[in-house]
C-alpha cells in the first residue's frame, strides 16, 4: 500500500504553526525563531516531507535542476564522484542530469543545449582542461570545475592535492628501500598528471636521485596501458624496481605483467597505485594505493554550485582535498621473505 504523501499543510498542523511560517523555514525566507524553526524542522523530518519541486521552481524562478559533464559516465573515479553529487544535490532539493562530453565537439553542444533552454541552473564540468573544453562556457553561468589545478581566474574548483599524491606515493617507495622507481602516467594533457608526476619528481630529488626519462612511461587510465608500459620498462637494460602508477587500473596491469614475466611482487618490484578502487584490496597481491574520497569531492561540488547560485557575489572557491596512503602487500618489505 502506498503511502499518502504529506503536504506543507499537514507539517503546519505538526508543528502548531501556519502554513507561510512553514514555507519561511523551508526557503531560509524571512524571521522565524530559534523555537519555531526546530519544531517545523521536527514535522518534517517526522513526516518525511519533500516540497514540491514544480511549485518551488516557480516561486524561485529556477529549474532546481543541475547539470553533470564527464568525459565518461563508466570510469571508477568520475563514477564515484558523480554519485556524491546527485547525493548531495537531492539532499538540498536538486536534481542532477549527468551526460558523457567524450569530445570538445559533444561539450559544446551539450553546453549550448542545457544553458539556452533553461533546463538547468547550474552546471558541474569533470577535468575541464583536458581540451580546452572550458572556453566553451559562457561568462557569469554558475559553474563549478572538478578535478582541475585551481586558477585564479577561473570557477569554484575541488580536485585532489595531486603534487602530494605523487610525492608521498613516490616517498613511500624511496622508505621501502626502492631507488630505481618507474612512472606510468595518465595522458599528459590532465592537470592530475602534471601534478603527479611534480610530486615524484620532488620526492626523488629530496632523496638525491636524478629524473631519468627512461623510466617514465605514458598510459591512458587502462589496466591494458600499464601492462604495456610495464613490459616496456622491463625490458630497459637497467629495469626498475618499483612502479608508481597514476591510477589504480595501471597498477593491477602492472600487476599481471609481473606475474608473466616471472617477477614477484614485492620481492622484486614494489608497486603503488592511486584512487583507492574496490578491487585493488583484491588483486594479487593486494595493491598498495593513494586512496582519494572521490564521493566527498562530488559533495563538496555541488555545495560550492549551490553556493555560486545562491550567492553569485561571492569569489570563486578553490578545495584541494588529501588523500591518504593504503600499505598492502604490494610493497611490503618483509625480510624474512
Amino acid at each position: 500500500m502506498s503511502r499518502v504523501r504529506a503536504t506543507i499543510r499537514d507539517v503546519a498542523a505538526r508543528a502548531g504553526v501556519s502554513h507561510q511560517t512553514v514555507s519561511r523555514v523551508i526557503n531560509n525566507n524571512g524571521r522565524v525563531s530559534p523555537e519555531t524553526r526546530d519544531r517545523v524542522q521536527r514535522a518534517i523530518a517526522e513526516l518525511r516531507y519533500s516540497p514540491n519541486a514544480i511549485a518551488r521552481s516557480m516561486a524561485e524562478g529556477r529549474t532546481r535542476n543541475l547539470a553533470c559533464l564527464s568525459p565518461n559516465l563508466t570510469d571508477y573515479t568520475f563514477a564515484s564522484v558523480i554519485e556524491g553529487a546527485v547525493s548531495e544535490a537531492w539532499r538540498h532539493g536538486y536534481l542532477l542530469y549527468c551526460s558523457p562530453a567524450p569530445e570538445t565537439s559533444a561539450f559544446a553542444m551539450l553546453v549550448e543545449d542545457l544553458i539556452e533552454s533553461g533546463r538547468t541552473d547550474g552546471l558541474m564540468v569533470i577535468n575541464p582542461y583536458m581540451d580546452g573544453r572550458y572556453l566553451f562556457l559562457p561568462e557569469g553561468f554558475p559553474v563549478v570545475f572538478v578535478g582541475a589545478r585551481p586558477r585564479a581566474e577561473a570557477a569554484s574548483s575541488v580536485a585532489l592535492r595531486d603534487e602530494d599524491v605523487g610525492r608521498v606515493a613516490t616517498e613511500h617507495l624511496l622508505a621501502i628501500g626502492r631507488t630505481r622507481i618507474a612512472m606510468i602516467t595518465g595522458p599528459h594533457n590532465e592537470d592530475c598528471v602534471t601534478d603527479r608526476h611534480t610530486g615524484y619528481q620532488t620526492a626523488l630529488s629530496a632523496a638525491g636521485i636524478p629524473l631519468a626519462a627512461d623510466l617514465i612511461v605514458e598510459g591512458d587510465w587502462s589496466a591494458t596501458s600499464g601492462y604495456d608500459g610495464f613490459i616496456q620498462l622491463a625490458g630497459r637494460a637497467n629495469p626498475p624496481d618499483a612502479i608508481f602508477a597514476q591510477n589504480d587500473r595501471m597498477a593491477i596491469g602492472v600487476l599481471r605483467a609481473a606475474r608473466e614475466l616471472g617477477l614477484r611482487v614485492p620481492e622484486k618490484l614494489a608497486v603503488i597505485g592511486v584512487d583507492g578502487t574496490p578491487l585493488s584490496a583484491y588483486s594479487d597481491p593486494p595493491l598498495s594505493t593513494m586512496r582519494q574520497d572521490m564521493f566527498g569531492m562530488g559533495q563538496q561540488a555541488v555545495q560550492l554550485l549551490i553556493q555560486a547560485l545562491e550567492h553569485p557575489e561571492q569569489p570563486a572557491v578553490h578545495l584541494q582535498l588529501p588523500a591518504e596512503l593504503v600499505v598492502r602487500q604490494s610493497t611490503w618489505s618483509d625480510p624474512n621473505l
